[in-house]
């Protein structure tokens, strides 16, 4: 397995190679069945590196592709596989322009790819968080000062016009690093914040929080304390600044990599963010092998990309 990038170019350059990694990622047992009749009575046409149903009543032909964030798409593997090691270990992300220009695809390709590799990123790994938590919500949108004196009338302060991002983080213990879990909230009222923290957040918890009123009621299911930050930012270890880290991350992120990102698109590049926080204790390749072992049984259409 590559270890750089510059290895994996390389190393994924032969369609044959892209084809048997595949192969051994979708069906690691071996028993490669029709998607049509799940035969597992299946030809291999190599000379095509495609596969084809001997069931008389079928005759199905398929490849690796199909039932995979990869399928229909005219693209090879090779360069697919590179999108994938790229996305998956750039800190700060990589831009559809910047890959259009690596692979030589267009912008508009390249950025229908990275949104079906962030799809395959989706952590859905681990149900609850349980622990020493942190809580804390950050707004996602257009600065004031850089918009038009009248649109930025019209929306007036605060979080109005922006998307409210919540976050969980599960602070690092001794056998593991901390993890995030992240998700767009309609607002930031009691019933939308606690539903969120009960949802994802095993009973018996401490949970750490500001001073939001939204939080007050977690007990007596959580131990819950809050900081207030008009006075302290941190009260032993009372304190929100793991999230207030990541949201920097996160922001750097969108800011400086992507500029500007649709509020439609948002919980995606927060799949993305998350998957490399809580992955990044991992080899360069063991992150993408992650990643590429999560592209079956998943599929995004442009039509269902952009709203069609």
């Amino acid at each position: 397995m590559p270890r750089t990038l510059m290895e994996a170019v390389k190393h994924f350059a032969d369609l044959d190679r892209c084809h048997e990694y595949m192969k051994a990622m979708k069906w690691p047992d071996g028993k490669i069945a029709c998607p049509k009749c799940n035969s597992e009575n299946v030809g291999d046409i190599k000379s095509r590196r495609i596969f084809q149903c001997k069931n008389k009543d079928c005759r199905k032909q398929f490849s690796v592709k199909v039932g995979t964030i990869f399928e229909d798409s005219p693209l090879g593997l090779d360069k697919w596989f590179v999108a994938a090691w790229s996305i998956a270990n750039a800190k700060n992300g990589i831009s559809s322009c910047e890959l259009g220009r690596a692979l030589g695809v267009t912008q508009k390709t390249a950025w229908f790819m990275l949104h079906r590799i962030r799809l395959a990123m989706r952590t859905t790994s681990f149900k609850e968080i349980m622990g020493e938590i942190e809580a804390d919500e950050t707004f996602i949108g257009g600065r004031a000062k850089n918009m038009h004196r009248n649109k930025r009338k019209a929306i007036g302060r605060g979080w109005v016009g922006k998307e409210i991002v919540h976050g969980l983080l599960e602070r690092t213990t001794a056998d593991k690093p901390s993890r995030v879990d992240l998700a767009v909230i309609p607002n930031t009222r009691r019933p939308t914040v606690q539903k969120r923290v009960r949802e994802r957040v095993a009973p018996g918890s401490s949970v750490y929080t500001d001073s939001l009123a939204s939080y007050m009621g977690l007990a007596p299911n959580y131990a819950h304390d809050f900081v207030d930050h008009a006075i302290e930012y941190a009260r032993g270890a009372v304190h929100t600044n793991g999230l207030e880290n990541f949201w920097s991350l996160l922001k750097r992120t969108l800011r400086g990599t992507y500029v500007a990102v649709d509020p439609q698109h948002l919980s995606r590049y927060l799949d993305e963010q998350a998957y490399r926080f809580n992955d990044r204790k991992k080899s360069d390749s063991q992150r993408f092998a992650t990643v590429m072992a999560r592209t079956p049984g998943k599929r995004l259409t442009y039509n269902q990309l952009v709203g069609a």
